[in-house]
């Protein structure tokens, strides 16, 4: 993937300074943040938008990414299970997304797969 360009990060930045609460924003510049190397910003982004929509299952499995990223991989675990609650449910996107890959070898993160294959039968 391109790593984004300063105009993107900045014109997203500026919205996000003149509606705070932007979700979308705010969504759009976490993650250009995270792609832009700037793992610490997409993270505390992540963190507000989860705290603006805290029953979001997508907004959980963002946190869980970059929180997986900083190496908080318990924390990471915690807000996968918090997207799983509110219906978070991809299995297969789970396994391929690179974001959550230090968590693969955690016991936590297998024992979240397993409770997902159980409640798809």
């Amino acid at each position: 993937m391109e790593k984004p360009s300063s105009f993107e990060i900045a014109f997203c930045e500026s919205i996000v300074r003149r509606e705070p609460d932007f979700v979308e924003a705010l969504s759009m510049l976490a993650n250009l943040y995270t792609d832009a190397g700037r793992v610490e910003e997409g993270l505390e982004l992540d963190q507000r938008i989860v705290g603006l929509h805290p029953d979001n299952p997508i907004s959980h499995y963002n946190l869980a990414c970059s929180l997986a990223l900083s190496d908080r991989n318990e924390e990471a675990i915690d807000a996968l299970r918090e997207a799983i609650k509110n219906g978070y449910q991809d299995l297969k996107w789970m396994m391929e997304d690179k974001d959550l890959q230090s968590l693969h070898s955690f016991p936590e993160f297998q024992a979240l797969l397993a409770e997902i294959k159980n409640s798809d039968t």
